[in-house]
């Protein structure tokens, strides 16, 4: 244990048995569930940090769309109440500096074929859409919201770092113990194409199926107009990458395997809203690396408004999630939500 860790350690032990009491108030029935009319599959992990939520979460939505099924997205939004209501104040119109970045995501990426519902009471989103006559839901972030009932509980571990130090929070990364996972209807590993030990440590806790799944890069955008590159013609040059997500080195590691040069990089805290002052310093940081451009992630460009770039282009990268087997965890999932 880091002497850090060991020092947060003493106030990792009443997280944890807050924790256990909240599982076990909703696990005996104190804390009543609430259930939607209508189908709901949650997606969560165990850790604080980035495990490829949103991608999973955009991945599930668009199978329901090309199956014509009324989909609806659950999220708390980063700001929460305050966010949604201005978010959808015009139906699910949302302004650059209205909702949180993850949901300006999930809009720019699913356009009006999906419902959002934004806001830190997701049963209330969730019955004003089924109204409306959403029928299936994806519940974003939702492993440890146990207010809303679920028909599908999938939970993602990221194979670079998959219990956290084996910690909860503040010591280590574990939002829960890791009997919690007990709960998961499924599981899928991150970041990893086989990885026995990680599977071996779930099996501790969980008898759930286990699926792999691996971000893949589907295109590189010049974030001026928002043209597509081609990617081949990126490789000759050398580029200052900067990210505000949850797992920033892993945003670094993809583009080193996608076959980017990186000159440097650097990372801000999650949800960062960029300043004009952060915009002067990473170019200033880039050109004293001589880097020919500047490479960050779509959800980044959300947090960019009002940005302006004076001496390098900015691009890039829109990203989606490579799951392994998908028509057999595709099928896990169906069967699960067609189960009496």
């Amino acid at each position: 244990m880091k002497f850090r860790d060991a020092i947060l350690w003493p106030f990792s032990v009443p997280y944890e048995v807050v924790a256990r009491l909240h599982a076990g108030a909703y696990r005996s029935g104190f804390f009543p569930q609430r259930r939607l009319n209508a189908f709901v599959i949650s997606v969560g992990n165990i850790t604080v940090g980035g495990t490829g939520k949103t991608p999973m979460v955009l991945w599930i939505a668009q199978r329901l769309l090309a199956e014509g099924k009324s989909a609806g997205i659950l999220t708390r939004g980063y700001r929460g109440e305050a966010s949604a209501r201005k978010a959808q104040g015009s139906g699910n119109g949302l302004e650059p500096e209205s909702a949180s970045d993850e949901v300006q995501l999930l809009k720019s990426r699913l356009g009006d074929g999906v419902a959002l519902g934004v806001g830190a009471d997701r049963f209330a989103r969730g019955s004003e859409l089924v109204a409306r006559g959403v029928q299936y839901f994806v519940l974003d972030d939702g492993f440890q919201y146990r207010h809303l009932a679920r028909d599908v509980d999938i939970v993602l571990i990221d194979a670079t770092n998959p219990f956290g130090g084996g910690h909860l929070l503040p010591a280590g990364r574990l939002r829960e113990p890791r009997s919690a996972l007990t709960r998961a209807a499924i599981v899928v590993i991150t970041r990893a194409t086989h990885s026995p030990a990680i599977e071996a440590a779930i099996r501790q806790d969980s008898r759930a199926p286990i699926f792999y799944a691996n971000p893949h890069l589907d295109s590189v955008h010049l974030a001026e107009s928002g043209a597509a590159v081609e990617a081949a013609l990126m490789q000759n040059r050398k580029f200052f990458g900067f990210c505000a997500i949850g797992n920033p080195p892993a945003f670094i590691d993809d583009l080193k395997k996608w076959g980017f040069q990186l000159a440097g990089y650097r990372f801000f805290r999650d949800h960062h809203r960029y300043t004009q002052a952060d915009a002067l310093a990473i170019e200033s940081e880039a050109a004293s690396v001589h880097a020919d451009g500047l490479i960050c992630t779509e959800k980044d460009l959300f947090n960019l408004d009002g940005v302006r770039w004076r001496s390098l282009p900015l691009y890039f990268c829109r990203i989606s999630l490579d799951i392994d087997r998908p028509a057999d965890f595709w099928l896990e999932i169906t069967n699960r939500l067609n189960a009496p």
